[in-house]
């Protein structure tokens, strides 16, 4: 066995205890289907599916926010079972959208299945194909002052598409240095302090004929979506920890800088439940 089948040999299958009814089925290899099972993801007739995907501890830390510790491996603990579902999700969309706090906390990353995952990469590269796609998932950085370095890998390698989302300040601060070809640039007005969400929507639509995109975060970020009503589902891993908390420390919850309940509450439907060695992994409809 190859030193590939060995690490994939080492990523145990999903139990599915609840699948999702609608959508169309995704065409994952025999590899893909043996670890996670059917995969239906539904596309709007109209405008684009929005999804979102996160892993949280038992009291509802995404992020330690601690310098070394501020992914997501710290709380998943690590979990293969987690990768292999963040890269299906990451090659099954068009577009992976990040903030750049999230670029900030792991700036060597590149937001595609291969970087999360490389022992499936043959796999997802296959599903992409399947899926008509002839390239990897559009990087979408949104950076409302444009304070984002262009020396970066997902900026400067080559390896994906890439398009930052800023500001007019933010887009001549950009431009005093060197933009990559390869990198779209796209200034938009915000207001409240903010690039809107739907703006961020327009923009990935007009550049591109994606309509299933992925929100990765960070949870301020995915706050402004949910404000908006813009995400269709939630994929969340939950992860058997009690990360705890001080009064007052850093620590971030799913959804950071918007309040909901008691006035207006966001209520999701529980479509789709898979058991893993440790985690729990749920999505939801809203």
């Amino acid at each position: 066995m190859t030193r590939s089948g060995q690490a994939i040999g080492r990523i145990a299958p999903l139990r599915t205890l609840l699948e999702a009814a609608r959508g169309g089925v995704l065409p994952l290899s025999p590899t893909l289907a043996r670890l996670y099972g059917t995969l239906r993801l539904p596309l709007p007739r109209s405008g684009c599916l929005v999804i979102s995907n996160f892993v949280s501890t038992l009291d509802g830390v995404v992020s330690l926010q601690v310098k070394g510790h501020g992914g997501g491996g710290d709380i998943s603990g690590f979990s293969a079972q987690d990768r292999m579902v963040m890269g299906l999700l990451r090659a099954a969309v068009d577009a992976v959208v990040v903030g750049s706090g999230t670029l900030a906390a792991d700036p060597r990353h590149v937001w595609t299945p291969e970087a999360i995952c490389p022992e499936l990469g043959a796999d997802y590269r296959r599903l992409q194909a399947s899926m008509g796609k002839r390239a990897p998932a559009l990087n979408v950085i949104v950076s409302a002052e444009g304070t984002v370095d262009l020396r970066l890998p997902v900026f400067a390698a080559g390896r994906v598409p890439a398009m930052i989302i800023t500001t007019a300040r933010g887009a001549k601060r950009l431009l005093r240095g060197k933009v990559p070809d390869s990198v779209q640039l796209q200034a938009v007005r915000r207001r409240g302090g903010q690039i809107a969400p739907a703006v961020i929507l327009d923009e990935i639509a007009r550049s591109s004929s994606g309509r299933r995109i992925l929100v990765e975060g960070g949870p301020r970020l995915l706050g402004t979506f949910y404000a908006q009503r813009l995400v269709d589902q939630q994929f969340l891993s939950l992860a058997p920890q009690l990360s705890g908390r001080q009064f007052g420390d850093a620590r971030m919850s799913l959804v950071m800088g918007r309040l909901f309940a008691p006035s207006d509450p966001l209520w999701g439907r529980l479509v789709d439940a898979r058991i893993g060695r440790r985690l729990l992994f749920l999505r939801y409809a809203f």
